[in-house]
């Protein structure tokens, strides 16, 4: 089933480090079979108080491989790079099954 990591990046506090990130974090979402839907881009709030400032969507094929992303010893350097470069928030979702969900 598939699923997503979704990261709200508040706030920029070193764009040193935030750019080491970039350089190296695409391979390691390709390798665990991610591809991103959604990076940055204007938020228009239509409903309630949530505001997002920085939105960043990646798909994979299934939550499991979500966290090997998120836990692999690939992304582990870049993960601490992200969170000292950073402040945000990330959730990982599951798409429920549902005849309005295409899956891929």
């Amino acid at each position: 089933m598939t699923a997503y990591c979704f990261f709200d990046v508040r706030e920029v506090t070193d764009p040193v480090k935030l750019g080491q990130y970039k350089d190296g974090v695409l391979a390691t979402v390709q390798q665990y079979g991610g591809r991103y839907l959604l990076l940055g881009g204007n938020c228009e709030r239509v409903e309630g108080s949530w505001q997002p400032i920085t939105p960043v969507l990646i798909q994979f094929p299934s939550l499991a491989q979500a966290h090997r992303w998120y836990n692999s010893t690939e992304y582990e350097p870049l993960k601490a790079l992200r969170l000292a470069a950073t402040e945000g928030d990330a959730v990982f979702m599951e798409s429920v099954p549902s005849e309005f969900v295409q899956e891929n």
